[in-house]
């Protein structure tokens, strides 16, 4: 594991975008697998600025996103396939058609995972998996119980999530209960593995994560056992 500390959100930002932009200028065809929430907001701006600069082409990348809301098609704007158009996709020059985010909405949930996960293995698997974590350890919304769970299925959220997410919507709510969730399988799959944690409220978890036992009680442990993992914590 690499382990780096930084001062600031700013520099945090600047930091993983530069392993993201290495990953594409390295394989301009990789699979980037890509988070929303608010900590990687200031990487995608990095990352549209170098593209809007010439620096860096992602007309050969391929994403994947972690997950989605129940429910929640890609108009919604608290839907996480509108977080990446507008935050990302709609601003860079990375093919609509390179893009996937678990669909939500699909008739058939359990198809749609299934699908989901033989999609990433025809791509060739993630090369890097952008990755945070919540204040009770989950990644992606892979939530604290009894066993990690490998392939990509819906997961009740728990109550601290919700609540964790509710500043994002009108009222708590309005928050889905369930989500679409790429399992702990392909995140572990994925050939480098980056997770950027920001702020004092994030240390306590931290230290647990990659500083204690590993237990599905707090699911990003398991990133332990990666082979090539770069921690990003911002102190600030």
């Amino acid at each position: 594991m690499n382990f780096i500390t930084v001062e600031s959100y700013d520099k945090l930002s600047k930091r993983a975008a530069s392993l993201i932009a290495a990953q594409v200028l390295m394989k301009p065809n990789c699979v980037l697998g890509l988070a929303t929430g608010s900590s990687p907001i200031g990487i995608y701006k990095k990352l549209i600025e170098w593209n809007r600069a010439g620096d860096l082409d992602f007309s050969k990348t391929v994403s994947v996103n972690l997950d989605e809301y129940i429910g929640l098609d890609g108009t919604n704007d608290q839907s996480y396939r509108y977080f990446m158009q507008t935050q990302l996709f709609d601003h860079v020059n990375i093919l609509p058609e390179n893009t996937y985010v678990p669909n939500g909405c699909a008739a058939d949930l359990a198809k749609e995972c299934e699908e989901y996960d033989a999609r990433i293995e025809r791509l060739g698997g993630i090369d890097l998996q952008l990755l945070g974590i919540g204040l009770d350890g989950h990644i992606g919304f892979n939530e604290p119980g009894d066993a990690f769970i490998s392939p990509t299925h819906v997961i009740d959220l728990h109550e601290s999530t919700i609540q964790a997410n509710a500043r994002f919507f009108a009222s708590e709510a309005e928050v889905p209960r369930q989500a679409v969730t790429m399992g702990i399988g392909a995140i572990m799959k994925a050939k480098k593995v980056l997770l950027i944690a920001n702020g004092k409220a994030k240390k306590e978890i931290v230290q647990k994560a990659f500083f204690g036992p590993i237990t599905p009680a707090v699911p990003a442990s398991i990133l332990q056992l990666h082979p090539d993992l770069t921690v990003v914590f911002s102190e600030e």
